[in-house]
């Protein structure tokens, strides 16, 4: 009797698995075409961008300008900004505390947007691009949108500015030091800089619409 189940449930098998392998080829099929589509757009407009990457990459072959590039990008990996919120409340005491809470809140999900769009878009870096463009500096991971360093830079700046305006000399030349060396150094495209900068632009907003 088990048998006879067995032979009768097995063509049904069957039949569901070809259906299901058809639906994923047709769906694979149109997500290569989605994807085609859409590297051919992005192959545009990574030959436009090149031009001016490759004008602000000259700059890193010169001794001075590498080293302080270097130095800027490297501080943007993250360790300015957990000094910042560290120092706040021993600089401002208890009116420092929230806002440093909700910038490391927003720092937090600025992480978690630019890794997804970095997923979504998969925009490969100019050094990897064009063999023209000099690789200064390694980067933190492969891909180009958006630029995270520029989005935590532009947050963070914005956010401490904001409370604390005599902040503001210090953090805004290095904000757009750091978004700056991205492209000099050969890791992003402006396009790349500017979509992290509206990105950390939106994210202050977010912060100090709830300190």
């Amino acid at each position: 009797m088990r048998d006879t189940q067995k032979t009768r449930q097995m063509p049904v098998a069957k039949k569901l698995s070809q259906f299901r392998h058809r639906v994923d080829v047709a769906g694979d099929e149109a997500v290569l075409m989605k994807a085609s589509g859409f590297n051919t757009f992005m192959a545009r407009v990574d030959a436009a961008e090149y031009g001016i990457c490759r004008r602000l990459n000259r700059g890193a072959s010169f001794a001075f300008p590498r080293r302080l590039f270097r130095i800027a990008s490297r501080l943007g990996d993250g360790i300015i900004w957990y000094v910042l919120l560290a120092l706040l409340p021993l600089l401002y005491g208890a009116a420092a505390v929230k806002p440093a809470i909700i910038m490391a809140l927003t720092g937090a999900l600025g992480v978690a947007l630019y890794k997804c769009l970095k997923r979504v878009f998969v925009r490969e870096r100019p050094f990897i691009t064009h063999s023209t463009i000099d690789l200064a500096m390694a980067p933190l991971d492969r891909y180009s949108f958006p630029s995270g360093h520029t989005l935590h830079a532009v947050s963070f700046a914005w956010q401490a500015t904001a409370h604390f305006p005599e902040l503001g000399w210090v953090l805004v030349p290095l904000a757009a030091l750091i978004a700056s060396s991205r492209v000099v150094l050969g890791l992003h495209y402006p396009t790349d800089v500017l979509a992290g900068a509206a990105i950390g632009a939106s994210l202050a907003q977010l912060g100090l619409s709830l300190a």
